[in-house]
């Protein structure tokens, strides 16, 4: 061990004891390290495997080692998308800290995004993805500084992309942003966005459809009506309190809840204000979660929820008379979404996460019974999935042993 080495690491993770802290980073031989695809950063980044969890290990200052290691516990403590932070090693004068952070299963680089299926509208998720975790990260007083594509991962969600912050070597965390600071952050990402793009399409080509200026416009323009409807003050009059649920509905359905609402007397009627603090995002996820135990991002939680509540009017309907939510759920877990995950192969599960996959059976099973002009079950439309869908689809659970371990796998179009 280097002299002055300092190793803090949170609990249920390995000790990382048994790799040579010794050496700079890119010096590592061990047979602990893999490959997995990444983009490309400033950094050494390197990748170890304890018992099939991967971890991703980054060289850097001390200095921005630990202010990045508070900054992502921070954010994982709000629940806002980013990768977990495992520990910090420091190393003594002579060697860079490094962070540690565990590798986000299931998730993709942006370039790898260009060659990968299933995104119907690929610009309008990227857009909306990272346009979301801004708007999210901005609702914490979180200042990214350096918000881009290479410092963000993607993983599907339902036909469309979440988004997870990745980097926050340059952030800043306040009470509250002010909207100079979140139009400097929109400014540097619409920059960062356009070199990114202009990058793959001179590498690898970009779809026909995708303007690097036009991309990089977009988020701004998905960002301000989403940022506006969490933030805005209503005034209705005394006799239009219904405009406080549709106005709690309509966030619902963007995938928020509001702990608490504000009301202030204006002359005849009332002034709504919701306190960005207390508006808090994942609300079809938590209700997933509390129905079934299942944990899924916000897109598929709606979708598998649509199927509960189909399921639910079906069994009702059945028996003639209404069940418990519990029931419900529980039947519905055994009987639709248990049964169709286990009938994919054990060779094929690296391919999608299992909501993913339960999500894109839905869909097939429905082009399936259009073209058919019958309802097609979920055996047969899993069956026909599995065989002619999923076999045909990249491993998105990507990962290479790397003998001698000493480079990173950038991906381009290798997809």
């Amino acid at each position: 061990m280097p002299g002055g080495f300092q190793l803090v690491a949170r609990t249920g993770n390995p000790d990382f004891l048994d790799l040579p802290w010794e050496l700079p980073l890119e010096e590592w031989r061990t047979e602990r390290l893999v490959e997995v695809v990444r983009g490309i950063g400033r950094h050494v980044v390197r990748f170890a495997e304890y018992e099939g969890r991967i971890y991703a290990l980054k060289e850097l200052p001390k200095r921005l080692a630990q202010r990045e290691y508070r900054l992502l516990r921070h954010l994982e403590l709000e629940s806002v998308p980013v990768v977990e932070v495992v520990g910090v090693a420091e190393r003594g004068e002579e060697l860079d800290d490094v962070l540690i952070t565990r590798h986000l299963e299931f998730s993709l680089p942006y370039r790898a995004l260009f060659g990968s299926r299933g995104i119907d509208d690929l610009r309008a998720s990227l857009v909306g993805a990272l346009a979301e975790l801004l708007v999210r990260l901005h609702l914490e007083g979180f200042f990214w500084g350096d918000c881009s594509l290479s410092n963000t991962l993607f993983r599907r969600d339902a036909g469309a992309l979440s988004a997870y912050l990745v980097d926050a070597e340059t952030a800043e965390l306040h009470p509250e942003l002010t909207r100079g600071q979140r139009e400097h952050d929109l400014m540097i990402a619409e920059q960062n966005i356009v070199g990114e793009l202009l990058d793959v399409a001179a590498d690898t080509g970009l779809p026909a459809e995708l303007d690097p200026v036009e991309v990089a416009q977009s988020v701004r323009s998905a960002y301000e009506p989403l940022w506006t409807e969490l933030t805005r003050e209503e005034v209705f009059a005394a006799d239009e309190r219904f405009r406080i649920d549709e106005r709690l509905r309509r966030l619902n359905g963007l995938g928020f809840d509001v702990e608490e609402i504000e009301l202030a007397r204006v002359g005849d009627g009332y002034r709504l204000r919701l306190d960005p603090h207390v508006v808090e995002p994942g609300h079809h996820r938590r209700r997933l979660l509390m129905l079934t135990g299942l944990h899924a991002q916000e897109n598929q939680a709606r979708r598998m929820l649509n199927d509960l509540a189909s399921f639910r009017a079906h069994l009702e309907g059945t028996h003639g008379r209404q069940l418990p939510e519990s029931v419900v759920a529980y039947r519905w877990l055994s009987e639709v979404f248990e049964p169709t995950v286990a009938a994919v192969p054990e060779e094929l599960r690296g391919k999608l996460e299992a909501a993913e996959v339960f999500h894109q059976v839905l869909d097939h099973r429905w082009y399936l019974s259009e073209a058919g002009g019958r309802d097609v079950g979920m055996e047969e439309a899993t069956q026909s999935y599995v065989a002619h869908v999923l076999r045909h689809v990249p491993d998105e659970r990507r990962l290479l042993p790397a003998p001698g371990g000493t480079q990173d796998v950038d991906i381009g179009s290798s997809t």
